[in-house]
């Protein structure tokens, strides 16, 4: 293969990307290379440890925030809502999984979305389509979708404030251990499904009160009083990635320092194209979002490409099938990255391959299916005898109705009471801790 470089992406095709302004983008970029990075070569090798295990079956992946990050949500209450209700459903898998569960947001950088067209018509009007907020706006005005590199210089200051409150919540005492599972309490109490998830609830409850018993609190074990939590994002617009990524001074190695966890879109991993180009370089562990398009020996080739030294921990295949297409189309790819002996992180997407447009005309998605998914993925992994290593949601911490179904039986004329979101419908707080405990389920099974 060719020489490496960060720029190298430059001289392959490229999808997905804004029509920016040549002159502004580059005064922008030129700024962003000058900034501190976001995260730290050592934060992400140790991240890529506990990914290496989770491929080994030795711990769980839960990765999970908003679609897209909105600039205007960058407040205490919104990270701490989100980080609180990712806190929660990692105690349920942690007992019942009986491992570690990495913790992964999509927070702090996921700013930027593909899109199915360029451009979106309205009333005859047609305009570039809105890209995430490091580009342009969602509102319907020439001015506002026009792709200003200055967004980008925002998202970094809106990821580095968002990073800044992460960083204080998980080693400052929110995350203790105790105090996360009174919040699972309250829920399984308050839930009309709470029923289903109080063995569970209650035996987490008796290894507390024994650890307790014997003495073993907060203060004696700071991993009962702190959290390990990284970042994630699509690193979909590279004039960004690159502008982040710097050569580590103790080893020599390009890293992406926008986040810990960066991963490739199904509409950007084609195997010439400018994304695989940039992701081979970066040392950062990777995903790639996969679906029923993708052929094996296709998935191979990118294999060999993205982890050529086969390094556990390195690359997570995340499957984005939808409910009927798991059965038919995962075992493929499943055997075949098995009788190559290759080394992967297998995690289900449930969300994306799931979406549909309810009668009322909102976007939207089933509970039912997204656990249907989920389901079909642990009993492929079980048959071929490999490991379903993560889950990866669309989640939030405030009660949105944008998701039907779950214990609050939302329905499609409830769907516009609070639909929030700028692009993909989210599950909302109750339906991401009902959602935990039925994977849990599964891994106690």
């Amino acid at each position: 293969m060719s020489i490496w470089t960060p720029d190298s992406w430059r001289q392959k095709p490229i999808l997905q990307q804004p029509t920016w302004p040549e002159a502004e983008l580059k005064n922008t970029f030129g700024r962003l290379k000058t900034l501190p990075p976001l995260v730290f070569a050592g934060e992400i090798e140790t991240l890529k440890a506990s990914l290496a295990k989770a491929a080994d079956g030795q711990a769980f992946v839960l990765q999970g925030g908003d679609c897209a990050e909105d600039f205007s949500r960058c407040n205490a209450p919104a990270i701490r809502e989100t980080l609180k209700v990712i806190l929660q459903m990692a105690v349920v898998l942690t007992y019942a999984g009986n491992k570690q569960v990495v913790k992964i947001g999509r927070m702090a950088g996921q700013y930027a979305k593909p899109r199915s067209s360029d451009t979106e018509t309205i009333g005859g009007c047609t305009l570039p389509s809105y890209r995430g907020d490091c580009v342009n706006l969602p509102e319907f005005t020439p001015e506002a979708r026009r792709a200003d590199p200055e967004r980008l210089l925002q998202s970094y200051f809106y990821s580095t404030a968002t990073l800044n409150l992460l960083r204080a919540y998980v080693s400052g005492g929110f995350a203790d251990l105790h105090r996360v599972h009174v919040w699972n309490k309250e829920f399984v109490a308050q839930s009309s499904q709470g029923r289903r998830y109080e063995d569970i609830a209650n035996r987490i409850d008796d290894a507390l009160n024994f650890m307790n018993a014997c003495g073993v609190g907060p203060g004696q074990l700071p991993q009962l009083r702190e959290a390990e939590f990284y970042t994630s994002h699509e690193a979909l617009v590279l004039d960004y990635e690159e502008a982040l990524t710097r050569k580590d001074s103790l080893s020599g190695r390009w890293y992406d320092c926008s986040a810990h966890f960066i991963w490739i879109g199904e509409r950007t991993r084609q195997i010439d194209g400018a994304h695989l180009e940039f992701f081979r370089g970066v040392n950062n562990p990777i995903g790639v979002k996969i679906s029923s398009k993708l052929e094996p020996d296709e998935l191979v080739k990118m294999c060999h490409v993205l982890n050529p030294n086969n390094e556990k921990g390195r690359l997570t295949l995340t499957c984005r099938f939808g409910k009927d297409k798991v059965a038919a189309n995962l075992p493929r790819l499943v055997e075949k990255i098995k009788s190559e002996g290759l080394n992967v992180l297998w995690s289900c997407d449930p969300m994306h391959g799931n979406t549909f447009t309810a009668t009322s005309g909102y976007k939207t998605r089933d509970f039912d299916h997204i656990a249907g998914e989920i389901r079909d993925f642990f009993a492929v992994h079980k048959a071929a005898g490999t490991v379903p290593g993560g889950v990866h949601f669309e989640l939030t911490g405030d009660n949105v109705t944008e998701v039907k179904g779950g214990g609050q039986n939302i329905q499609d004329h409830d769907l516009g009471d609070r639909y929030l979101t700028n692009c993909d419908p989210r599950l909302n707080c109750q339906q991401a801790l009902e959602m935990s405990f039925q994977v849990a389920e599964m891994l106690r099974q």
